[in-house]
C-alpha cells in the first residue's frame, strides 16, 4: 500500500515524533495515509496509543533492522 506523505523521524526521541506525526497528520484529508519511520524503541507503544485515543487508524506497524514503521489512515 501506497502513502500519501511519508515522515522520516529516525534519530528523534519522545516525544518528538509523535508530535511530528500529528503535525503531519493535521496536513492530510481525512481518509489519507501516513508512513512514519521511527528509531525510537518506545514508539511502537507510542504509536498505538496515539491512534487509539485521537481516533486514526494504525494500519501497520513493523520493525526490521532496529526501525519502526507505521502506516496511519487519518480519521
Amino acid at each position: 500500500m501506497s502513502a500519501d506523505q511519508t515522515l522520516d523521524l529516525s534519530g528523534l526521541n519522545c516525544p518528538l515524533p509523535i508530535l511530528r506525526t500529528k503535525k503531519a497528520l493535521a496536513t492530510l484529508e481525512s481518509g489519507q495515509t501516513l508512513f512514519v519511520t521511527c528509531t525510537d524503541p518506545a514508539t511502537p507503544t507510542d504509536f498505538a496509543a496515539f491512534c487509539r485515543q485521537t481516533g486514526h487508524a494504525l494500519v501497520e506497524s513493523t520493525a526490521a533492522d532496529a526501525q519502526f514503521h507505521f502506516l496511519i489512515r487519518k480519521r
